[in-house]
């Protein structure tokens, strides 16, 4: 648990998962209503060697989180019941597992 933030982002909790960082931040309508932010963000590197943040959001409004823990819930068992837990992986490419290492 990250903690609470200011009045914009009302909760923050954040996960590492390879070279991903998935933020998940609470945030205040101006009704004063919670939604759900979920930002992927992954260092991506110039040819110069130089690097920037390449960032994709998903806003998750209460009227969908049951439907969305649902499906997630159940394409995680999906998985699971078919792959089991352990990672499997090319060993012959560099490791970018992504959040399934943070879900175990």
């Amino acid at each position: 648990m990250e903690g609470y933030k200011d009045q914009d982002e009302i909760f923050s909790n954040k996960v590492r998962a390879g070279k991903r960082t998935y933020f998940f931040d609470v945030r205040a309508t101006k009704a004063d209503d919670y939604y759900l932010t979920i930002t992927e963000s992954k260092k991506v590197f110039n040819d110069d060697g130089s690097h920037h943040f390449k960032k994709h959001k998903i806003f998750l409004y209460k009227e969908d989180f049951e439907k969305f823990k649902d499906t997630l819930l159940q394409s995680l068992d999906f998985i699971y019941e078919h792959k089991g837990k352990n990672i499997i992986s090319d060993k012959n490419k560099e490791s970018d597992s992504g959040i399934a290492n943070s879900i175990s």
